[in-house]
C-alpha cells in the first residue's frame, strides 16, 4: 500500500509537469526497469499530449509515433489462442469447468499462455515474421453466469453456480497471467461485467435486478477473480442494469469494482459499448463526447476510436477531468508495463517461450486430457458401458455430429483434429467393422456463414435416416453421436430450443427402434432437455464441444480405456416449463439447482462412473461455531468397484430457518480425487460461515444468521451421501 501511495504522489507531482519526449534519458523514468511501476507509469504520462493519452486509450489505436508505442494490444484465447495459425485447440470453457478439476484448468489456462508469450516472441523477436501481430492483453475468461439455459454463449462460460464459476476462473486466470512476481505472463480480461447471460438485443437490454440477486448471484465469482485471481483486465458489457448502462455506471465500475475490491487494472469496453448509448438504449440516446465523457467518468477507462476521436474535446468542454482521464491512462499503462512491454526484450523470463509450444505433442496431450476429464456418463443403465470390443465385429456411427469438429468464437485455427468418429476407428483398427453416415440435420441457421449441413441430407433427409436404421439394424451397436452447432448456439444468437433441434430427435428414435443396443452422445453446449431419449436409451453421454483430441478422448470413455467422472456444471431441466421466464433475475423464482421448480432431468452435479464409491466418517471438530468462524470437515471415500476411478465430492449447505428466501442446497466445496480399486482416502473441506451468509438489504451487506445449517457432501447436488448438522452463533 506504502508503494502504491508514493507512486501516487510521485504520479501527481510528474502529471503537473509537462515533459517533452526530446527532454533527456536521464528523465526517462518509464524506460528504467528499476524504477517502480508507478513511477515509471506516472513519466509515461507527463510526457503524453492530450491526444496522444486519447489514442493510447483505444484498444485498437493507431501507434503513438513520438514515442513508438502501440495501442492495438489485445487479443483472444478462451479455448484455443486465436491466430491465423493453428494453435491448440481445447473442450470449450464449460467442458473444463465439467471436470471440476482446478488443477487441470490451471494447466489448460498455462499452456494457453505460453503459447500465445510464444506467438508474441516469433513476431517480436521478426516484426517481418508472417502471420497476425497481437499484443498480451487477452480477452478471456468469459465468467458470466448460467441462469440462462438458452444463453448462446454458455458454451463460453463455466455453469450455473457462482461458486464453482468463481474456484474456475481463478485458476483459469493465474494460469493466463502466470506467477512471476514482477512480470505478467499475458494479461487476463474478464467478461463481461456484469448481469449478462442474454443475446437478443443485447446492447439495449435492461436487467431488473434485486440488490440482494446482484451480490449473492450475480457478482461473487468476479470478486473471487478480482480480488484472490488478481485479474488485470475486465470488460463492462452491452446490457444496463436497472436502468443504466454498464458502460456509464458508477455504481458498478467505481463504487464495487474500484472502491470496494480494491480493482487496480483497466475496466475496457465491450465492443461498439460506447455506441450502445449513442444508437442503443432507449432513453440513453446521446452524443458520442458525451457517452465517451460518462463512460470515462463512470469508470470505463479503454475503449473504441470513440474515445480517441471525443476525449480531447470532452476534455476542453469540461465534461470530464484530465485527472480522471490520467487515471483511466494509468490503469492502462500499469498493465502494460507488467507485460515488459517498456522493457528491454530479454528482460522478460517469458521471453524464451519459444515459438515451437504452438500446437505442440505436449499441449495436445493436455488438450486430450480436459476432454477425457470433461465427458459425463448421463445414464448407464444394466453397466451397458463400456463396450467390450472383443465382443463386437461391427459398429453404426451414426449422426450429423460424428464427422465434425465443433468451432466456436475465440479460438484459432485447428489442424488435425479427431472427429468422434476417427477416434472410434483409430481405437478399434481393423479389428471391428465401422459403418457411417449422417442420419439427419443438426438444423438452426443454416444460411451464410452458417451453413454447414451435408448437401445429400438436406436434399434427401428421408433416404439419409433410412441409410442410419439399415445401418443400426445391421450392427451390434449403434452409437447415436447429436447434439448444436455454432447455427444453433453462439454469440449473437440465443437458442430457441431447449429440446435437439433438425431431425435429430427423430433419428435417435428410429436408430433405436431399429437396434435397441444404442448410445448417445450428446455433444452439445448448453444443456439438452430430451426425456424420451433419456428414458429410452440405455447409454447417454455428455461430451461437449471437445476440442481437437475429443474424439480420441470419447472412444476412450466408450471402450473403457477411461473411466468418466465428468459432472454437470448446469441443471438439465426436465422440461422447458420449468424454466422462468428470461427477463426474470431472480433466480429464486426457479432457476438453477437452488430454486428449480421440480425434479431435473439431470441434476447439477450428476455424472455416473463405470465404479462405485462408498463415503463415510463425514466429521468435524465442533458443531457450534462463531459467525466470523470457520469449520474444517474430513470425509472418508473408498472405490467399492473393480475399476480405478475418479470421484468428486461435493460440499453443499442449507440453512435450516432464515428471515429471507434461502437456496435448498449451496455449493460450497468440491474435491476430485483418484482411487484405486479398494482404495480409501480423507479428503478435507474448509467451511468459513462466511460462506452461509446472505446479503442483507437493510444494512447494504452479507450477514451471517445465526441458526443451525445442513452440511451435506456426496456425489452430486441429488445424490447425498453423508448429512450433519452445524450451528452458527456469537457464543464463545
Amino acid at each position: 500500500m506504502n508503494k502504491i501511495i508514493a507512486g501516487f504522489t510521485v504520479f501527481v507531482l510528474l502529471s503537473c509537469l509537462p515533459i517533452s519526449a526530446a527532454d533527456t534519458n536521464a528523465m526517462a523514468f518509464y524506460r528504467d526497469p528499476s524504477q517502480p511501476v508507478e513511477v515509471r507509469v506516472a513519466d509515461l504520462i507527463a510526457r503524453l499530449t492530450l491526444e496522444e493519452k486519447a489514442t493510447l486509450l483505444n484498444h485498437r489505436g493507431p501507434t503513438v509515433e513520438r514515442f513508438n508505442i502501440r495501442s492495438d494490444q489485445w487479443n483472444q484465447c478462451l479455448n484455443g489462442v486465436q491466430w491465423d495459425k493453428p494453435t491448440t485447440l481445447f473442450p470449450v470453457c464449460l467442458a473444463m469447468s465439467a471436470t471440476w478439476d482446478t488443477n487441470l484448468v490451471h494447466e489448460t489456462a498455462s499452456v494457453l499462455s505460453d503459447e500465445a508469450r510464444a506467438i508474441y516472441n516469433g513476431w517480436h523477436l521478426d516484426t517481418n515474421a508472417p502471420g497476425q501481430h497481437k499484443g498480451l492483453i487477452y480477452r478471456a475468461p468469459v465468467i458470466n453466469i448460467e441462469r440462462n439455459p438458452y444463453w448462446g454463449r454458455n458454451h463460453e462460460a463455466w455453469g450455473e453456480d457462482p461458486f464453482l464459476t468463481g474456484r474456475m476462473a481463478v485458476s483459469y486466470v493465474q494460469g493466463l497471467q502466470g506467477n512471476d512476481p514482477h512480470y505478467l505472463k499475458i494479461a487476463a480480461t474478464l467478461k463481461h461485467f456484469a448481469v449478462n447471460n442474454v443475446e437478443t438485443d443485447r446492447q439495449k437490454l435492461n436487467a431488473t435486478v434485486s440488490e440482494r440477486m446482484l451480490h449473492e448471484y450475480w457478482l461473487p465469482h468476479f470478486h473471487d477473480a478480482i480480488v484472490e485471481g488478481q485479474a488485470q483486465s475486465i470488460m463492462a458489457s452491452y446490457n444496463a442494469i436497472n436502468g443504466t448502462p454498464n458502460n456509464i455506471n458508477h455504481w458498478l465500475l467505481t463504487d464495487v469494482l474500484k472502491n470496494d475490491w480494491g480493482f487496480q487494472g483497466a475496466v475496457v469496453s465491450d465492443l461498439g459499448g460506447v455506441r450502445t448509448m449513442v444508437e442503443g438504449h432507449e432513453k440513453k440516446q446521446m452524443s458520442y463526447e458525451d457517452a465517451v465523457a460518462q463512460s470515462l467518468m463512470a469508470g470505463c477507462d479503454f475503449s473504441d476510436k470513440e474515445f480517441e476521436d471525443n476525449i480531447p474535446a470532452a476534455v476542453r468542454d469540461g465534461k470530464m477531468t484530465e485527472a480522471r482521464l490520467n487515471d483511466a491512462l494509468a490503469r492502462v499503462l500499469r498493465v502494460r508495463f507488467r507485460l515488459g512491454d517498456f522493457d528491454p526484450f530479454d528482460a522478460v523470463p517469458f521471453s524464451k517461450i519459444s515459438p515451437s509450444v504452438v500446437n505442440s505433442a505436449a499441449n495436445r496431450a493436455v488438450a486430450l486430457k480436459v476432454a477425457q476429464e470433461s465427458i459425463v456418463l448421463l445414464k448407464n443403465e444394466n453397466n451397458f458401458l463400456p463396450l467390450d470390443q472383443t465382443k463386437l465385429k461391427r459398429i453404426a456411427v451414426i449422426g450429423p455430429l460424428a464427422n465434425r469438429i465443433l468451432m466456436n468464437n475465440y479460438n484459432g485455427k485447428v489442424s488435425e483434429a479427431v472427429t468422434a468418429l476417427q477416434g472410434i476407428q483409430d481405437f478399434v483398427g481393423k479389428r471391428v467393422e465401422v459403418t457411417h453416415t449422417l442420419g439427419g440435420l443438426v438444423g438452426g441457421d443454416t444460411t451464410g456463414r452458417w451453413k454447414a449441413e451435408s448437401a445429400e441430407a438436406v436434399a434427401n433427409p428421408k433416404a439419409e435416416l433410412d441409410k442410419a436404421v439399415d445401418l443400426a439394424r445391421q450392427a451390434d451397436v449403434a452409437i447415436v453421436f447429436v447434439g448444436t452447432t455454432a447455427a444453433v448456439e453462439q454469440e449473437a444468437r440465443d437458442r430457441k430450443t431447449l429440446g435437439l433441434t433438425g431431425t435429430q430427435e427423430e433419428l435417435v428414435e428410429a436408430v433405436f427402434t431399429a437396434n435397441p443396443k444404442t448410445v448417445v452422445v450428446e455433444m452439445s453446449a448448453g444443456p439438452l432437455t430430451v426425456p424420451w431419449i433419456a428414458k429410452n436409451v440405455p447409454a447417454l453421454l455428455q461430451a461437449w464441444w471437445p476440442g481437437e483430441e475429443g474424439g480420441h478422448a470419447i472412444a476412450d470413455v466408450l471402450f473403457g480405456e477411461v473411466n468418466p467422472a465428468g459432472r454437470l456444471p448446469h441443471t438439465v431441466y426436465a422440461s422447458e416449463t420449468q424454466v422462468p421466464p428470461l427477463n426474470e433475475y431472480d433466480i429464486t423464482k426457479g432457476f438453477t439447482y437452488m430454486y428449480v421448480n421440480g425434479a431435473p432431468l439431470f441434476p447439477f452435479g450428476h455424472g455416473l462412473s463405470y465404479t462405485t464409491f462408498k463415503y463415510d466418517n463425514l466429521k468435524f471438530p465442533a458443531d457450534t461455531i462463531r459467525t466470523d468462524g470457520v469449520v474444517n470437515l474430513s470425509v472418508e471415500i473408498q472405490n467399492t468397484g473393480r475399476r480405478a476411478g475418479d470421484e468428486v465430492a461435493q460440499l453443499y449447505v442449507h440453512q435450516e430457518k432464515a428471515s429471507v428466501k434461502r437456496p435448498a442446497k449451496e455449493l460450497r466445496g468440491f474435491q476430485r480425487i483418484s482411487l484405486q480399486p479398494g482404495e480409501k482416502k480423507t479428503i478435507h473441506f474448509s467451511l468459513p460461515a462466511a460462506k452461509l451468509a446472505f446479503w442483507d438489504e437493510q444494512s447494504h451487506g452479507f450477514v451471517v444468521e445465526p441458526g443451525t445449517f445442513d452440511v451435506m457432501v456426496g456425489a452430486s447436488s441429488e445424490d447425498v451421501r453423508l448429512r450433519g448438522r452445524i450451528k452458527v452463533g456469537n457464543t464463545d
